[in-house]
């Protein structure tokens, strides 16, 4: 079983959300499992000047309007990669959504790129089966293969986040080398734009997206317009949870740690609170709760809940630390309550991965009130470190996280906090709960422990995509090395 995964970000070099840790993780997984699984993304000078270069396997005189394109064999550690090399596309400073200009001409050629390995393979005799895309920059490779002449390898797209859809005029479609029967309900046409996601969405073989909650809520009122055609396509949809990379996300052995920790060793913990405190300017107090948030700052996150909740954090004599960057009104919000309340509350804003690993070593309680949230990696990163998540019920936070209960706490099986209504009150409230069960240290270690205990690595969510695979006609299966897997997670579970 050959999969090529085509995505726009890779951790560590190019990393703008989840996605990047997700095509970090998981093409490696799937390659554990028996699967040749590789990786083409653009050629960003990050990539160039890290990875190794084994030399080119195609060339296009024009690619989109960008000029010369190549496509590199790479490889970066335990993973073969393919490079999209176009200096005009994606030689430039800044992120890969950034220079908007030509947005649609960059990922139409990356996704052309993926539809020419898929049909001719490389220079080596390497030919995928099965091609795997990830969010809307993705999208247009389904369509390129529907379309295009030659061998047509099955197609998979993964919707990370449907609010972004990369949507554009319909006088591109020439630009984009898209046919005119393309531009039909049935194909590459959304409310009279060209939409790549809803491309994907309409010609792949199979769709996925990264929990079962997020599949049923897509369907119904959170799918961002899209909710008919994906009702329509339930069949060929599924849920599965996102994982978490252990070799990186690890309190035992995290080189971004003054203290290392694990179950047996829990009490090693205390001492990365204070480091935490001393570089985020927060009063070095050992008794005071801290509650954190380690976010991209945007409205679906429910940021301005927590913002209606600081007087109130503080008031109760806890700490807050804020970790983001992202909407300009919303950083310029938490800068103002941190200058309002020094050491008391602290707004770092900006990307830094040492000290978001820091903050989850650290604080009592990671918020995370999205308004939608298809998967989050943050609550499961939280878990893992100790710190008790506190979350809306939406998504994958559904999915994840125990709420604690009266019944969750004799049973033992809470994880977490949930509140339900996007609400500041609401959440409020649930602030409450967690401030009342923080001082009761018993129950606070129960619930801990049962949430360091929780198992959301990457090789459960691998077998369900290697199963998602196998469903599709044509595919064969891997042979059996492992058991059944009881992890595949569709929207009828």
């Amino acid at each position: 079983m050959n999969i090529l995964f085509v995505a726009s970000e890779l951790f560590p070099y190019v990393k703008v959300g989840g996605l990047g840790d997700v095509m970090a993780a998981l093409p490696r997984a799937i390659r554990a499992q028996g699967a040749d699984a590789r990786l083409l993304l653009p050629a960003y000078p990050a990539l160039l000047s890290s990875v190794g270069i084994h030399g080119e396997t195609a060339v296009f005189p024009d690619l989109m309007g960008g000029g010369p394109a190549r496509i590199l064999r790479a490889d970066a550690p335990g993973l073969p990669l393919y490079l999209l090399d176009q200096p005009a596309f994606f030689h430039r400073p800044g992120g890969p959504y950034d220079h908007p200009q030509d947005l649609a001409r960059r990922f139409a050629a990356l996704c052309w790129a993926a539809a020419h390995l898929g049909r001719a393979g490389d220079s080596a005799g390497w030919q995928p089966s099965i091609l795997h895309g990830h969010d809307w920059p993705a999208g247009l490779m389904p369509a390129y293969v529907a379309y295009g002449d030659g061998p047509r390898p099955a197609t998979v797209l993964t919707i990370h986040n449907i609010a972004f859809q990369g949507r554009f005029p319909a006088s591109m479609l020439e630009d984009l080398r898209l046919p005119n029967r393309s531009f039909t309900p049935e194909g590459v046409e959304f409310q009279g734009d060209i939409n790549f996601l809803k491309a994907g969405l309409s010609l792949a073989d199979r769709i996925s997206t990264v929990s079962p909650t997020y599949a049923r809520e897509i369907q119904a009122d959170g799918g961002h317009g899209l909710e008919s055609l994906l009702a329509k396509r339930n069949g060929t949809l599924r849920g599965i949870l996102n994982g978490v990379d252990h070799g990186i996300w690890n309190p035992a052995k995290d080189p971004h740690l003054v203290s290392h920790y694990d179950l047996k060793h829990p009490s090693r913990r205390a001492a990365n609170r204070p480091d935490f405190q001393a570089r985020l300017g927060l009063h070095e107090d050992p008794d005071a709760p801290i509650f954190a948030t380690v976010s991209r700052l945007d409205v679906l996150k429910g940021l301005d809940l927590v913002l209606e909740n600081v007087d109130h954090l503080v008031a109760r004599g806890a700490q807050l630390a804020l970790l983001g960057q992202g909407d300009p009104l919303i950083e310029t919000a938490f800068r103002q309550v941190a200058a309002r309340y020094p050491g008391r509350v602290a707004a770092f804003i900006g990307y830094d991965e040492a000290l978001a690993h820091k903050a989850f070593a650290a604080c009592d309680v990671i918020l995370v009130p999205s308004r939608q949230e298809p998967c989050g990696l943050t609550q499961l990163y939280a878990q893992g470190y100790g710190a008790i998540p506190l979350v809306r019920r939406t998504g994958g936070l559904a999915d994840t996280v125990v709420g604690v209960s009266p019944e969750t706490l004799e049973n033992g099986t809470a994880t977490g906090f949930q509140f339900g209504e996007a609400n500041g009150w609401v959440l409020g409230e649930a602030i409450n709960r967690a401030l009342d069960l923080f001082h009761d240290p018993i129950a606070w270690r129960q619930v801990q422990r049962r949430g360091m205990m929780a198992e959301f690595g990457w090789e459960g969510p691998a077998r369900a995509y290697i199963e998602m695979y196998a469903s599709i006609p044509g595919i064969l299966a891997l042979p059996q090395s492992h058991p059944p897997s009881n992890f595949r997670l569709t929207i009828d579970d």
